[in-house]
This record gives C-alpha cells, structure tokens and sequence, in this order.
C-alpha cells in the first residue's frame, strides 16, 4: 500500500529535504529512518520536491510503500509513533492512504512557498525572516510580480550550473502584502527551479530599493541570464506552505 504524510519542519541545521552524497544532515534522511523504526522495515521517501538548505516547510508531502496495515481509525496513534522518533524540528501532521501510482513529486498540482521580511530587529524572527533595516516601495515590488504572470521561463533566476530537463515554470499566484513591519511575497506555480523564490525577491527588493526598474525586472526575464539579476535573499526567510494534490490520487 502507499501512503502520503503531511510534515513541517525547520530547515535550520538541516541541508535540505533530499538526501544526496557528502550533503550531510537532511531531513529526507532523518525521516526514512524515523519511518523505518516504527514499521520494521526500511522506508524511503519521495518528496513533493526539493528545498535548499535552510529553507522551512510549513506543509511538506512525502510517499512510501508498505505492507504494514494503517487504518484511518488509527491515524492518531500512528500519528504518534511516528513523532515520537522524530526530532522536535520535524513533525509529521497527517497520514492518508493514496491509489498506488500516486507519485508525491509528479502529481502535485501547485506548490506554494512565502517569504518573509522583517524591518524591525526582532529576536523571535531569528532564523525565520530576513532582517532589512529599510522599508521598499511594496507597490513597486507588487507591480514587479505582477509582471511574473506573463512569463514561462524563468532561468534568470535558478541557481547556476543546475541541470534542468526545463525551465519553464507556470506561476498563478505572486504578490506582496504588508503586516505591520513585515513583508510577505507569496508566489504559487506548477513548479520551482533551484533557488527560483530566493533570487526572485531578492531582484524585487532591488526594484523596492529603486535601484532595479519594473522594466529593468522584466528585461532581467527576458534575458535568461542568471548574473542580470539580483542577489538571492537568506534561506531563512523562505517557506514551503502550501501543496495542491488532484483528489482522485486519495483512497
């Protein structure tokens, strides 16, 4: 049988979800031996997708294969076995059983990530938001994103010398809104290149800074050249918060 969980974790300390060689502590890795410690067998997760270092997931999606019976009556105890293994930094929220092709990575509809940034030195943000001691222009960082929506490839943006079977990426959601001292840039699209959401906002906060126009943002798209544009922003700030499944994939 296959079976989707739904966790959070905090990417501090962590090289990521994807286990890879010599990345050294990730939470692919922690998880596939929680999982294979509760249900006696050896356990290996497919994510939803890849985060860098750093970068949290609020709502995370991961697929296994087992025989060892779950029923949904039993989800809260299951629920609880599975924590009890597990780091406080990881916390698996829901276990649903899926038709046996559903695929994690390949069957997400949308993914959304936010990232957050603080004009105020707040001690509780630490390792959560990205500090600037400055406050942009948000209606020019809005204009900025709205212009996202009528673009498809987006190499300007991946982190170099990443190989990519496509760059093209369909995004249906990205704005900015203002809490207080706060900024939230919240983007939703089909999929994400490799540091894609980092170097993004980091270019949109130089149009907030005045130092980037909105048609110098649009040419930077334009010209697929990851070194026109901006500096990528802090994995602290960055989160995966929300995943888009088809409903037929559940049992």
């Amino acid at each position: 049988m296959r079976f989707f969980i739904n966790i959070s974790f905090v990417g501090t300390g962590y090289h990521g979800w994807q286990t890879q060689h010599n990345a050294g502590n990730t939470v692919q890795a922690v998880c596939n031996a929680a999982l294979s410690r509760i249900l006696k067998h050896p356990v290996s997760l497919t994510g939803c997708g890849r985060t860098d270092a750093g970068v949290h997931a609020r709502e995370f999606y991961a697929h296994f294969d087992t025989d060892v019976i779950i029923p949904p009556s039993d989800k809260v105890k299951w629920l609880y076995k599975f924590n009890s293994v597990l780091p406080f930094s990881i916390a698996v929220n829901d276990i649903m059983q899926v038709k046996p092709n559903a695929n994690a990575r390949f069957d997400a509809l949308s993914r959304t990530y936010s990232y957050l940034i603080t004009e105020r030195k707040d001690p509780f943000l630490q390792g959560f938001a990205h500090f600037i001691p400055w406050s942009p222009d948000i209606k020019a960082m809005n204009k900025a994103a709205g212009k996202l929506k009528h673009y498809k490839e987006f190499s300007s943006f991946k982190k170099s010398h990443t190989q990519n079977k496509t760059d093209t990426c369909v995004i249906h959601h990205a704005a900015w809104k203002e809490e207080g001292d706060r900024l939230i840039f919240t983007i939703t699209a089909n999929r994400f290149l490799r540091n894609m959401v980092r170097s993004m906002t980091g270019t949109m906060l130089a149009v907030g800074k005045g130092t980037c126009s909105v048609d110098d943002f649009c040419r930077i798209i334009e010209s697929k050249n990851r070194s026109q544009a901006g500096v990528s922003v802090p994995a602290c700030g960055l989160s995966l918060v929300k995943v888009e499944y088809p409903e037929d994939i559940f049992e």
